[in-house]
């Protein structure tokens, strides 16, 4: 059993399997998931488990270069975009109309799908390298 870390197995799995590049949506209960994208689904009931928790464990685990988010979440979730900030530190995040970033989930080596019910609360990582 795995002492530390995310113990999802799917979601431990597909972050290890990531390459440089490669990306991994954490997604509100809303999203639509591609039926070519693996969905990894979390969502219990609404609210359970919360998007941002859910984003903070897998930024434990994952090295991120960059990040993408829905341009309508500054104005309709302005405090989900100022959290995001914060748990990405200095990681670059880029804004893309809504459509745009559903559009772009459908390259994604998976869509984790939380409990989340806050308005366009997605963010698409970007993996990086280590060294």
């Amino acid at each position: 059993m795995k002492k530390t870390g995310i113990l999802n197995q799917p979601i431990s799995s597909v972050i290890a399997g990531m390459g440089h590049k490669d990306t991994l949506v954490v997604a509100d209960a809303g999203l639509p998931i591609p039926s070519g994208t693996e969905r990894i689904d979390l969502a219990l009931t609404e609210g359970l488990p919360p998007f941002l928790d859910t984003l903070r464990a897998v930024l434990t685990e994952m090295e991120v270069e960059r990040a993408t988010v829905a341009e309508e979440m500054l104005e309709v979730s302005p405090a989900i975009y100022d959290a995001v900030k914060d748990l990405l530190g200095d990681v670059p995040i880029e804004t893309v109309p809504h459509e745009n970033l559903k559009a772009r989930s459908r390259s994604a080596r998976a869509v984790i799908r939380t409990g989340e019910f806050t308005p366009y609360a997605n963010v698409i990582l970007v993996a990086g390298v280590v060294f």
